[in-house]
């Protein structure tokens, strides 16, 4: 299986957040995936080969097909190891849960995309609305527009996403989870969980490919400048923190 990748964390980190490709492209190379949209506006959840749209209250569009979209991570998971969960405290423990089954089964150093269908006591989870910018960093943007909110007593898929540590930059290094009801009217970027029971499946990717923009201005970045610390303060904090 590949993962079909637009740009990278770095960049985004580092503010480009212009258009690479639009969402009709994306669809074109999978069914299942997670990233954002231009300017920042929204937090992208791709499932059953349709891309919606977390806005910045947690309501859920489907995706116009000519929005642009800076950065994403997607595949076709037309197979994968079928698990199933018991209640999991916190996110931090279905990490763990998560990383024992890739360990046990696959392996730590490759990618994988998990589904996970379940039934949530609390999903805590954040998006944004749009800010143009050209270097102003993501951290940054966060701190202007993100907000978080909670789901409680809901029903719902987890799109779960894991990049192995030599990869850190390319994408974010361990596991990053979208979140979307099962009515498709609540979603967004999870920070936390606690779930009762859920199932799915896990599918190994060995293969990528990067679709990198193709303006000049992207050129001017210098991608190595965002830490790990900063990635994980975006991926893992709330407000500008």
């Amino acid at each position: 299986m590949k993962m079909f990748q637009v740009s990278t964390l770095q960049a985004l980190m580092l503010g480009y957040s212009r258009s690479v490709i639009s969402v009709s492209e994306l669809l074109g190379h999978g069914d299942t995936g997670l990233g954002t949209f231009e300017d920042v506006d929204g937090e992208m959840i791709v499932l059953d080969g349709i891309c919606y749209r977390a806005m910045e209250n947690g309501d859920i569009a489907v995706a116009e097909p000519d929005r642009g979209v800076p950065f994403s991570a997607i595949c076709s998971m037309k197979k994968g190891r079928h698990v199933e969960f018991g209640p999991m405290k916190n996110i931090e423990e279905l990490k763990v849960t998560l990383n024992n089954i890739i360990e046990s089964h696959f392996g730590l150093n490759s990618m994988h995309m998990a589904r996970i269908d379940g039934e949530f006591e609390i999903v805590d989870a954040r998006s944004e609305s749009g800010y143009e910018s050209v270097h102003e960093d993501l951290k940054f943007i966060l701190g202007k527009t993100q907000k978080a909110f909670q789901f409680e007593k809901i029903k719902g898929t987890l799109v779960c996403a894991y990049f192995p540590d030599y990869m850190d930059g390319i994408n974010a290094a361990g596991w990053h989870l979208h979140f979307i009801s099962d009515d498709r009217k609540h979603g967004g970027h999870v920070f936390d969980i606690q779930m009762k029971s859920g199932k799915g499946c896990i599918s190994k990717i060995n293969a990528i490919e990067i679709k990198l923009p193709d303006e000049p201005v992207f050129d001017t970045y210098s991608l190595k400048q965002a830490s790990e610390e900063e990635i994980k303060a975006v991926e893992q904090g709330k407000g500008n923190a």
